[in-house]
């Protein structure tokens, strides 16, 4: 009788295992998921940029340095984002890709800045599309950002958990890193005067 009991306490610590193990792998998975997402919108952001880079360089030959730079940038965060999305999990791949993504941003800033100073390039059809694209692209990453955080959350949520931990340390569960917000102009609060 007693040799049953230990049996059905080891069936259920088994089980119970199990179970937590399997909800870990689900919440990664979902994670997963999430950065896909995500690499959708930053795909089609990255490949908007050489369209807007050579519908730019005629207006702006003499700006060809700020121009290098977008490319530069783009090609570091194409780079990390091919990373990230090969190990979504990874807090060192996503950190790079913040990173990236943020120096892409200022280097575009710059570059729609000095397009202010091009009247024909403002009011040229190209430009004005390419922009629209990009700020709708802007937002949908926006959101993609949000649902993976969520997803983040969720997972890391369960992993630190305890018993979780017990089966999330025990199997490797690493956890997952939040794609972060780098550049200071979009975590400013606008200045509002009347």
């Amino acid at each position: 009788m007693g040799l049953w009991i230990v049996l059905i306490i080891i069936a259920a610590v088994v089980l119970w295992a199990i179970g937590i193990y399997n909800k870990l792998v689900n919440l990664r998975n979902a994670v997963k998921n999430a950065f896909a997402q995500i690499d959708v919108q930053l795909t089609r952001r990255y490949d908007l940029i050489p369209n807007l880079v050579e519908a730019v360089k005629g207006y702006m030959k003499h700006e060809r340095e700020t121009l290098e730079a977008v490319i530069s940038a783009r090609t570091r965060a194409v780079q990390s984002l091919k990373s990230a999305s090969e190990h979504p999990e990874s807090a060192a791949a996503i950190q790079e890709l913040s990173s990236a993504d943020a120096g892409l941003s200022a280097a575009l800033g710059r570059l729609f800045a000095l397009s202010e100073a091009y009247p024909d390039l403002k009011a040229d059809r190209n430009m004005m599309q390419f922009q629209e694209e990009l700020t709708s692209t802007e937002n949908k990453v926006a959101f993609a950002r949000q649902a993976f955080n969520d997803a983040v959350m969720r997972y890391n949520n369960a992993r630190e958990n305890f018993p979780n931990n017990l089966v999330a340390n025990s199997f490797s569960f690493d956890a997952a890193a939040f794609l972060e917000i780098e550049s200071e102009e979009k975590r400013a609060v606008p200045q509002v005067s009347f």
